[in-house]
């Protein structure tokens, strides 16, 4: 396809290990973070055109992208993360998707991330922090087709399960490839099976396919003494 949305910059991501300040400057960021977030959500969010075809929830689609090998942090990992656009109807995302570059042609280590507008792909985010992931590790040539299947599903509300779903990610790697979903509520097991059962659905899965579900305050543990990259599985 031509026109293919190009993916952005190459940079470290992940979490924690900052240096702390004192207080007097820990007053002064709080106060800048205080007016970042009340400016974020003077925002106007995206509403849907005219006789276009509004979806349930307003999603934004992300990219980053990072060097492995080199430290990472969590503010490093949220200045790496790119915003490429939210959209509110059917005809908006296709704007987008249609211009973007399929996960299979992407290079190096790469994620594409669509989340619910507000909701950032991060692990330490509000609606975040309780919940969890499935996980599918896929074999390369994989990505483009399960990608698009699993975020059709999601804008669709095929998961059935209300608000709990956060977002997809799919995570390009030098000898597979990643894909997992995101919920907002990991203690809540009749969700998370119902999203498993969806997510093998849509893809349509053999059923021998392992399928891993792992909370992210596991994960936050896991990164420790890791490259803390809040998008890896």
């Amino acid at each position: 396809m031509n026109n293919k949305f190009d993916a952005l910059k190459d940079d470290d991501s992940g979490d924690h290990d900052q240096e702390q300040g004192s207080p007097k400057d820990s007053e002064k960021e709080k106060t800048e973070d205080e007016d970042k977030d009340q400016n974020a959500s003077k925002k106007k969010m995206v509403v849907p055109g005219a006789g276009e075809h509004p979806l349930q929830y307003n999603y934004t689609f992300w990219y980053s992208r990072r060097t492995p090998g080199r430290p990472a942090s969590t503010q490093s990992y949220e200045q790496n993360i790119k915003q490429i656009g939210s959209f509110a109807s059917v005809e908006q995302f296709w704007r987008f998707y249609s211009h973007m570059i399929r996960p299979g042609d992407l290079t190096g280590h790469s994620d594409f991330h669509l989340f619910k507008e507000g909701i950032k792909p991060m692990w330490e985010d509000d609606a975040n922090k309780m919940g969890g992931k499935w996980i599918i590790r896929l074999r390369k040539g994989l990505a483009s087709r399960c990608w698009e299947n699993l975020i059709l599903a999601m804008l669709g509300e095929q998961f059935m399960v209300g608000e709990e779903i956060c977002g997809a990610v799919v995570s390009v790697r030098f000898q597979e490839d990643i894909i997992s979903i995101w919920n907002k509520t990991a203690s809540d097991q009749a969700t998370t099976a119902r999203i498993r059962d969806t997510l093998r659905r849509v893809l349509n899965l053999p059923p021998n396919t392992i399928m891993e579900y792992k909370t992210h305050t596991d994960s936050i543990k896991y990164s420790m003494g890791r490259l803390p990259w809040s998008g890896e599985c």
